[in-house]
Formats: structure tokens, sequence, C-alpha cells
């Protein structure tokens, strides 16, 4: 499955991963080396974390690896440029929610953040939301029942 990613978070997560495999594995190998030299590994604390450690850190190599290999990137739009009035990601959506105006951009799942007005493409929101256009109705199913929100604007 493709994961969308910014430009922006692509590099992030790019020199995150650089970091990981050069600093992250070394400090690893310097502490599993660092215990091994204390003698009984069975019975050495130091050493399983260091292991647990060294798992997780792996763990996170393969998962970024995973996540770059399989992304697209698209851009996020700064409202100044003149769109096409639809949203698809990217977008800068003002939402009526309940008399209550809402802005919210949309991105790619692993740069969801909804506190701070980034919402998936994957969400239920997100989902409903996509290719559609200013005037338009969505209704949501939340925790709290459906949700109606009108597409105030889109850039």
């Amino acid at each position: 499955m493709k994961s969308y990613l910014t430009k922006e978070r692509y590099e992030e997560l790019t020199a995150e991963l650089r970091n990981l495999k050069k600093e992250g594995r070394q400090s690893v190998m310097e502490r599993l080396r660092h215990a091994k030299e204390q003698g009984d590994l069975s019975e050495n604390a130091e050493y399983q974390t260091a292991r647990d450690d060294q798992a997780v850190l792996e763990k996170r190599i393969a998962e970024l690896e995973i996540l770059l290999k399989n992304s697209a990137l698209f851009e996020k739009r700064t409202g100044e440029e003149p769109g096409n009035g639809v949203v698809k990601l990217g977008s800068k959506v003002k939402l009526n929610k309940e008399g209550v105006v809402v802005n919210y951009i949309i991105v790619g799942s692993s740069e969801a953040d909804p506190l701070n007005g980034l919402i998936s493409n994957e969400s239920p929101l997100g989902c409903e939301l996509l290719a559609k256009k200013s005037g338009d109705k969505v209704r949501v199913d939340t925790p709290k029942g459906e949700m109606e929100y009108l597409i105030l604007n889109v850039n």
C-alpha cells in the first residue's frame, strides 16, 4: 500500500533512517561490546538491555525502509496558489461542524496529527472529504454519533 508523504516529511524520515543506521547502530554495538567485556552474559542486565534496544532499533530501521520504499510524494498547498476547488492530498479545507469553523490539511497517514489540523486521507473524515468541493456536505460516523460537515473552502 502506498504511503503519501510531503517532501519535507520524506526528507525527515530519510535523515532519521540515515542516523539510525550510522549512529544508532554504532551506539548499540559499543554498548554490546562493553557489556560483553563484563563477563557472564546470562546474568548481565546491561547486555540484555542493549540487545533489547538493538531489536527496537532494527525494527524501526525496517519500518522506515518499507515506508520510504512504498511512498509517493505530494505537495502541501500553501493556499496562495490557485486550486481547482476539489479536495485532494495536500488541500487545506475549511469546514463548518455544527456552527464551529475548523481547518484541516489532508495528509498521508504517517503525517496525520489531528490536534494540529493534519488529518489523514485514510481517516473517516479524510476519506469522505476527498474529491468533494466547496458547498458539499459530508457525514462521518464518530463515537459520539454521526457528524455533518459543510465544506466552506478548499485551497
